[in-house]
């Protein structure tokens, strides 16, 4: 499998906006429909990456943990479907509810918003304060398939932590690894 790492876009960079079609309802839905309240966790994940399989029982809870406190959580799937049928919005639609995923998981079939986000990899990660700027983006924790570590969600845990109690989050951030973006 491979093993990609996050581009890093630079902090403080302003969430690129997006309409998507959300999977589960078949709707368009928006960056400013995502937002939360505090902050937004904005994910590039897939259907098929073992990467994200991983990690998807962390991802679910983390959203449930930090939702009712004012985060905002969507999902993105950029992959080329036809190259990668495993990751068509019908396939997402059913990963999302075996999942039990409480957040909009949408398909960028243009591939523009992976591209807009400088997105590389799945997973990947970024939390936007919010006023929408990059207070962190990179690995959700040190867990990855086979390494043994236990998937904590810690790392992300910790910026989401800072962003709700209004302190620094450390500027040193390590970049998540995952398998690439299946571009067309």
């Amino acid at each position: 499998m491979a093993r990609t790492p996050s581009n890093m876009l630079p902090l403080g960079t302003i969430a690129p906006d997006f309409n998507l079609v959300n999977t589960l309802t078949d709707t368009d839905i928006t960056l400013q429909e995502c937002k939360g309240d505090k902050g937004t966790v904005v994910m590039f994940i897939c259907n098929h990456c073992p990467f994200v399989i991983h990690v998807n029982s962390e991802i679910a809870k983390l959203a449930k943990d930090y939702q009712s406190q004012g985060i905002g959580f969507v999902a993105i799937s950029s992959n080329d479907v036809v190259n990668y049928p495993q990751d068509s919005p019908h396939l997402m639609k059913t990963t999302a509810q075996e999942n039990a995923y409480s957040f909009p998981y949408l398909y960028d079939e243009t591939q523009e918003v992976a591209k807009a986000y400088d997105a590389a990899c799945t997973p990947d990660f970024y939390l936007f304060d919010a006023d929408l700027k990059l207070v962190y983006r990179g690995q959700l924790d040190d867990s990855r398939p086979g390494n043994g570590i236990p998937v904590t969600g810690k790392d992300l845990r910790a910026a989401l932590d800072a962003v709700l109690h209004d302190t620094v989050i450390d500027t040193i951030q390590k970049p998540s690894i995952g398998c690439n973006i299946k571009w067309k």
